[in-house]
């Protein structure tokens, strides 16, 4: 269970999550979100690829990072929910927030503000 990041071009950053989004993982994520908003990054594609189950504080971290992208003319996108996690983004309206991509590929093509 980890969080790493990695910059790439035009100021993008990639999250990655991996294991369980609980009260383990969640303070990881939202410490590395909030430094790079802090720093003035706000463009994120979040892999979630490797990401297992997500507990209501992961899904808060995520709309708070959402948020404070917008907040900064940014944006964070999904990529590689599966398919419990595409149901939990589902059953709370979350897919209707976040911009979901199938793969990274996809995830890359976002056109960011």
């Amino acid at each position: 269970m980890s969080v790493s990041c990695r910059q790439t071009e035009g100021d993008v950053w990639v999250v990655t999550a991996r294991g369980r989004l609980d009260q383990s993982l969640n303070p990881e994520l939202e410490r590395l979100l909030s430094e790079l908003l802090d720093n003035g990054h706000h463009r994120f594609i979040l892999d979630l690829s490797e990401a297992t189950y997500i507990n209501s504080g992961g899904l808060r971290c995520l709309v708070t990072g959402w948020r404070r992208a917008q907040e900064q003319d940014g944006d964070l996108v999904l990529y590689g929910l599966n398919k419990r996690l595409e149901e939990i983004f589902s059953l709370v309206g979350f897919d209707r927030v976040f911009q979901i991509y199938p793969s990274y590929e996809d995830a890359q093509k976002h056109n960011f503000p």
